[in-house]
């Protein structure tokens, strides 16, 4: 004969099996939408970074069609390797190792171009919703 009093001792247990199965469903639901929101952003911003440096680029590029003389031969090439780098910069795989790499080349080679150039050119961002663009540079 079964105990009457054997379903409430497993009570707590049965209760905390319950809740358990519970939050993780909600878990998985919840997580894959906060993944894909996180996704969104953070491609979003690698994306303006690298259009940010296109952006450069061709503008260093139209003024030397322009004038030949315009940069050193020296800053000419370290414009080209910019330029391949960020052809090589892998859009469509974004999990990729070779990702971060890239994007810490392309910083170090913008930043060496802007210093040999001269110039006090930084990549902030787009200004986020609030901020002042006059802030940030613009």
């Amino acid at each position: 004969m079964e105990d009457i009093f054997e379903s409430s001792l497993h009570l707590e247990e049965t209760h905390f099996e319950e809740g358990y199965s519970d939050g993780y469903k909600h878990g998985l639901v919840i997580g894959k939408e906060e993944a894909q929101q996180v996704g969104l952003r953070v491609g979003f911003e690698a994306g303006e970074e690298l259009g940010f440096y296109r952006g450069c680029i061709e503008v260093w590029n139209f003024a030397i069609r322009v004038d030949q003389t315009r940069f050193s031969d020296r800053i000419q090439k370290m414009i080209k390797q910019m330029e391949e780098l960020v052809e090589k910069y892998p859009v469509f795989d974004p999990e990729s190792e070779s990702v971060q790499e890239l994007m810490e080349a392309l910083r170090l080679k913008f930043r060496a171009i802007s210093a040999t150039l001269g110039m006090k050119l930084e990549y902030n961002g787009y200004p986020k919703m609030g901020q002042d663009p006059k802030e940030m540079g613009f």
